[in-house]
């Protein structure tokens, strides 16, 4: 387009494209300053993204079941021994008569027959008994040795009775008992004073335990009963007192009494 001009037309200047682009990091013609720059944040070395946070891992800690379990063990070890302290020292606290009384199967002939249980009762000679083992009545005045003594053969209930009015506990059982049960008698007598061990003829249970005015009967050496009577009858049956003598007694075996020197001892 051509423009009137004093002194003839005038033409517009022709701008001219070279086609080149505008060098990098330099605006072109006509930009506003700061547009050349990206608004994307500059990327990291090795030309990758930006470095996200890193999430901590989370560990899943479990109990330790272990530690636990021990202390629940040691805590119920711990109220079993106090409660079974407890309860012994409860038993421990009643009279001898009354735990004798709550074994059982146990025989009380202090209370079938007070004239049975009288003390002091010497006899001379063979005496007939109406319980056999005999447990109490009329004796001989000479005593068995009972100081855990373990006999192999029979001997006198004459003496045998005198031994328990001194708080022997007598031991009995069958000669044909197995060898086995007669070892776990031997072994809960020998060597315990005011006890002794020894066969008796005709009983009607493999074992018998005898003290002044008592009796049980068991079926085999296992039975627990065999410790509690002891335990419990052992020199508390004694109507002579503690230091009624276990030794210094008759060691001999046999049915016969032996009446020698009898009446020397208490």
């Amino acid at each position: 387009m051509s423009i009137s001009t004093p002194g003839g037309p005038q033409r517009r200047p022709t701008v001219v494209s070279t086609g080149k682009k505008p060098a990098a990091g330099r605006p072109a013609a006509g930009a506003k300053p700061g547009a050349g720059k990206s608004s994307t944040p500059r990327q990291g070395s090795g030309g990758k993204g930006p470095r996200k946070p890193v999430t901590p891992v989370k560990v899943s800690q479990g109990r330790a079941w272990g530690p636990i379990a021990l202390f629940v063990a040691v805590g119920v070890l711990a109220a079993g021994i106090i409660g079974y302290g407890a309860w012994a020292v409860f038993q421990g606290s009643k009279p001898w008569e009354k735990r004798a009384a709550e074994i059982d199967g146990i025989a009380d002939y202090r209370a079938k027959d007070e004239k049975l249980v009288q003390g002091g009762q010497h006899q001379a000679g063979p005496i007939k008994y109406d319980i056999n083992p005999p447990v109490a009545g009329p004796h001989n005045g000479a005593w068995q040795n009972c100081m855990g003594d373990v006999y192999d053969a029979p001997i006198a209930s004459e003496h045998a009775v005198h031994s328990l009015e001194h708080g022997a506990v007598w031991v009995t059982y069958r000669p044909d008992l197995p060898a086995d049960q007669v070892a776990k008698l031997r072994a809960r007598v020998q060597g315990v004073e005011k006890t002794m061990l020894s066969p008796f003829e005709g009983l009607d249970k493999p074992i018998s335990l005898q003290a002044w005015g008592y009796q049980l009967k068991v079926d085999n050496a296992d039975d627990p009963r065999i410790d509690e009577f002891i335990k419990t009858l052992r020199v508390n049956a004694s109507i002579e007192g503690p230091t009624a003598l276990c030794n210094q007694g008759i060691t001999a075996t046999g049915t016969t009494p032996r009446d020698a020197g009898a009446t020397s001892q208490g």
